[in-house]
């Protein structure tokens, strides 16, 4: 495929340095180019481009995002930008654009961007979800990591499993493999990357889930602080639509500061001596404490019996807050978990499998 390209460039050795480039290259055909946002917006027309490629430094361009995407509604449009902005890569997403590159490139750098972010899915912001859980052995890693693949597997877009469990995470038993990258080494080099230079930090899991791998020793945990941390989920978010944190039990920093910044948190408990009950109620509460809104709060009980709307609803009246979904327990799905056959062996049409599906209907629907 060959792309008919426009670009926008306000600064005049930038602009000509882009269009030496990407002339060399058979890939890339230059319609026109543009140093005013304004006139590439109101003469593009004529040249039926497929490819945008604008200066996103300018805030006033930014604006004007959503109106191309409005009059080309079928074109990629990739931001560019002299140095890694995370606001302003949100930004671009949240005007209908694809994502963004930095500036100057080569053509095979942006051929890779392109790819990349037309197999991340719809060119909006990402679905940030968190898993937290106020103890260990909830089912939480279970959870996040069946919904990661149905979410995947209903919507057709990119999914990623940030393993942040930075002590005890499981993610790489429960699929059986060894990652060559981790969270540490994600957050040691974050400053220096972009969204194509970060993808090879992922660990392919199904043909469009990958995941983020906790560090293999327990010490390394002390590596990572909850503001680089943010800064990969954010970075994550241009490479996957949808990205799942599952993070240590109980509240410390990183776990506060990751709830804070997703959308949308999953607080998990197994119902086992009761006492999980309370265990919620303080969640929530400290959620409110620490500013996490409600809304984006949401818990969930695993292990419940007997599992139907009575007893979730026995369960909502004493936590006081609505519960996004009651589990059953499953050993079958626990014993294929542990071995680390997760990808192969999930039991179908039972009470379990049918709550997830809803579940990831919910997320995909953005009622959760």
């Amino acid at each position: 495929m060959t792309y008919q390209v426009v670009i926008v460039e306000s600064q005049k050795n930038l602009l000509d340095a882009i269009s030496n480039i990407l002339k060399q290259s058979a890939d890339f055909e230059i319609m026109s180019t543009y140093g005013n946002v304004n006139d590439a917006l109101g003469q593009s027309g004529v040249y039926h481009p497929n490819l945008f490629l604008i200066d996103v430094d300018d805030a006033e361009t930014l604006k004007m995002l959503p109106a191309f995407m409005d009059i080309f509604p079928n074109a990629v449009l990739i931001g560019t930008m002299s140095l890694w902005n995370h606001d302003v890569a949100h930004e671009v997403l949240k005007g209908g654009a694809h994502g963004c590159i930095l500036k100057p490139f080569k053509a095979k750098e942006l051929l890779d961007a392109i790819r990349l972010y037309q197999f991340r899915g719809k060119p909006e912001p990402p679905r940030i979800i968190s898993f937290f859980s106020p103890k260990g052995r909830s089912g939480r890693t279970t959870l996040a990591s069946l919904l990661a693949l149905t979410v995947a597997r209903k919507t057709d877009e990119a999914v990623a499993l940030i393993d942040a469990d930075l002590q005890f995470g499981d993610l790489p038993i429960f699929f059986d493999v060894e990652p060559k990258h981790t969270v540490v080494d994600a957050v040691h080099d974050v400053r220096m990357l972009t969204p194509v230079s970060f993808a090879p930090y992922f660990h392919k899991l199904t043909r469009n889930v990958y995941m983020l791998s906790s560090p293999d020793r327990p010490e390394y945990a002390e590596l990572v602080d909850a503001e680089s941390l943010i800064s990969v989920v954010r970075l994550s978010g241009n490479l996957y639509k949808y990205v799942f944190i599952d993070l240590p039990a109980g509240f410390n920093p990183l776990s506060i500061a990751v709830s804070n910044f997703a959308d949308t948190n999953f607080v998990v408990a197994m119902i086992n001596t009761g006492l999980e009950i309370e265990h919620v109620k303080r969640s929530m509460r400290l959620f409110e404490t620490h500013k996490v809104p409600q809304k984006k709060s949401h818990p969930i009980f695993t292990r419940v019996n007997p599992c139907n709307d009575e007893q979730k609803l026995k369960l909502e009246m004493q936590i006081g807050y609505n519960i996004a979904a009651i589990f059953p327990n499953e050993y079958n799905l626990v014993s294929i978990a542990n071995s680390g056959q997760i990808l192969h062996g999930i039991p179908k049409d039972t009470l379990m499998s049918h709550t997830i599906e809803i579940l990831a209907d919910k997320i995909i629907g953005g009622e959760l």
